[in-house]
């Protein structure tokens, strides 16, 4: 159940707004949320997710942006107006975070990639280039992966996910070692606790400085509040980051990896982008050089930034982005 494209069209420009001259223009947060789609899941359980939408009276193939762990559509804020004044443009929340519902479930890959999936299905309804950051990257990955007929091509800004085969030179610094302390007591109150302290406004504009490494400018109270304001949306929100928490900084590998994933990239022939923050101090740039050794294919584009590209170098990854969107269709014209 969605909205008509012209609701979701005007309903995206009633929230862009023009933010400082070094600053591209930006969607304002609105803890009401934006629109909404309701995915109904197999079994008939229905979760309501919240989403943003743009561009769509433009043609072209669509661009579908996925965050990463503890943000919301709203981190693409810098991204999602631009794109939109070339091509259509979707931003989600995925299940468990943002406004989306927090349902008491359990919590892994395959949820979120089959939410991806759905989403492409029933709302985009066409090929899209699916780009995700950190989780939402391995997100996107695994579902480009799975739905070869709903993928026009992948991107991963700083992705996240393991390799079955780890190398130390790769994993040092991964966002697992975040978590480390709270692996150590894996209690739910020890989690509980950690819940309460993260959620913290100068707790996340900590983290976040540390992550934006290169220009901690855009770590705003805007972008604060959008992180903070979900953690106190549902009573089940402590709970789910627990369940979230436990199975993400297991130490058993996960169902899929990353070079079990990359292969069938290939045998569908969907193009693999690396938009990669080189200054990330979690997921360091020898994690997109071993995806490159496992895929020669795929191709790299350097930002000069830290874990969250996308928020911290805006101009840049539009850019990208765009370059991407257009050499996809020009990999398969009947996608333009």
């Amino acid at each position: 159940v969605t909205t008509s494209r012209r609701q979701r069209s005007s309903a995206l420009e009633s929230t862009a707004s023009t933010s400082v001259s070094e600053r591209p223009p930006s969607l304002q947060w609105d803890p009401k949320g934006y629109e909404s789609w309701v995915w109904e899941r197999e079994g008939g359980e229905k979760i309501k997710i919240n989403y943003v939408a743009g561009g769509l009276d433009k043609k072209g193939t669509p661009l579908v942006l996925v965050h990463g762990f503890g943000a919301s559509a709203f981190h693409w804020r810098y991204n999602v107006p631009t794109l939109a004044e070339e091509r259509p443009v979707y931003a989600l929340d995925l299940t468990g975070f943002g406004l989306s519902d927090k349902p008491l479930i359990e919590y892994n890959a395959e949820l979120w990639r089959d939410q991806v999936g759905a989403f492409l299905e029933q709302v985009v309804k066409e090929p899209a280039v699916v780009a995700g950051n950190s989780l939402g990257g391995f997100t996107a990955l695994y579902a480009a992966s799975s739905f070869p007929k709903l993928t026009a091509g992948c991107v991963l800004l700083n992705a996240a996910g393991r390799f079955s085969s780890p190398d130390d030179a790769v994993t040092q610094g991964a966002p697992s070692d975040v978590f480390e302390p709270i692996k150590m007591f894996f209690s739910r109150a020890a989690i509980y606790g950690t819940f309460f302290f993260t959620k913290q406004p100068a707790r996340i504009a900590q983290v976040l400085r540390q992550v934006y490494s290169v220009d901690a400018a855009n770590v705003d109270d805007e972008l604060v509040e959008s992180i903070r304001f979900p953690s106190d949306t549902s009573p089940n929100c402590a709970e789910v980051f627990y369940r979230v928490i436990t199975r993400t900084s297991s130490t058993k590998l996960p169902s899929r990896t990353i070079d079990a994933l990359l292969p069938e990239l290939t045998k569908h022939g969907t193009p693999l982008y690396l938009v990669w923050g080189e200054s990330d101090p979690w997921i360091r740039p020898q994690v997109a050089t071993k995806i490159q050794s496992l895929k020669p294919d795929a191709v790299r584009i350097s930002i000069d930034a830290g874990h969250c590209p996308h928020d911290e170098k805006p101009f840049e990854v539009n850019a990208a982005l765009l370059r991407v969107a257009k050499e996809c269709e020009a990999k398969a014209p009947f996608l333009a």
